[in-house]
């Protein structure tokens, strides 16, 4: 009786080993949990080209709404200063904010003309940072942020301030936003900006050095004068010469009245 109950523990005992594994085997392992990436701050353009060569010219053509960007990148050669630096400086990247053509027909009317080559240039440049600049990462930028164009914070400050869901720039003279991306690859960031950047040193005028305050002016004499001042010296001359010959004059005769009256006194 004994060895029947410890044939039926063994039993049992077999069995349940056996579902456990059975079980454990068949179970769905835990799925690993996706890694999140961060949220882009400036949402991608629906027309922005997926791929293109380093032009930067291409670039803007397929946006299709840069032509004054393009052209005045054109004609002051930024346009292959750019692809230069992207074929040839693999390292570090560029970020353009793109002006569209609506916002440079907000600009007082001659504006643009008015500019000579140099601030032509400048004003490109300042839309240009020498680094790239992912959509998710402007707030990661410390201000005033470094354009092309220099980094002088009292002439050139470009601002870039990134919350929620937008990112603005301030430079001194105009608040724009970011629209939209236009394209980014791993070297080069094209970003869509409303308005045209219009640098602070466009329109602070330098100070004029102080000077020293002048001497006042002496008077000069005129010819005139001096010949006025000398006649009336000479004229003094011949009357002082006058009075002293009638003081002689008259000492002489009251020496004479004096004699005749002691004469006649004799």
């Amino acid at each position: 009786m004994k060895q029947v109950q410890f044939s039926c523990s063994l039993l049992l005992l077999m069995f349940a080993t056996f579902y456990s594994c059975t079980n454990s085997a068949t179970a769905p392992s835990p799925k690993a949990s996706a890694p999140t990436s961060s949220k882009p701050l400036v949402p991608t353009l629906p027309d922005s080209p997926d791929s293109a060569p380093d032009d930067i010219g291409r670039i803007l053509k397929k946006a299709k709404t840069f032509r004054v960007l393009t052209r005045l990148m054109k004609t002051t050669e930024i346009m292959s200063n750019i692809n230069s630096q992207l074929m040839t400086a693999k390292s570090g990247g560029l970020t353009i904010f793109a002006t569209d053509d609506n916002a440079f027909a907000q600009l007082k009317a001659g504006f643009l003309n008015s500019l000579n080559q140099g601030q032509k240039i400048e004003l490109l440049q300042f839309h240009i940072l020498p680094l790239y600049v992912s959509s998710s990462n402007f707030d990661s930028l410390s201000n005033p942020v470094q354009t092309m164009a220099g980094e002088d914070p009292t002439k050139l400050p470009l601002n870039v301030i990134a919350y929620g869901d937008s990112v603005n720039i301030s430079t001194g003279v105009v608040n724009a936003t970011l629209n939209g991306l236009v394209y980014s690859d791993t070297n080069l960031a094209v970003y869509h900006v409303n308005k045209v950047l219009l640098p602070l040193d466009f329109f602070v005028k330098a100070k004029a050095p102080a000077l020293a305050p002048a001497p006042a002016p002496v008077e000069a004499k005129s010819p005139k004068a001096d010949k006025k001042s000398s006649t009336e010296d000479q004229e003094d001359q011949v009357n002082s010469a006058a009075l002293s010959l009638l003081s002689i004059q008259g000492t002489a005769l009251m020496s004479i009245a004096v004699g005749f009256v002691a004469v006649a006194m004799i």
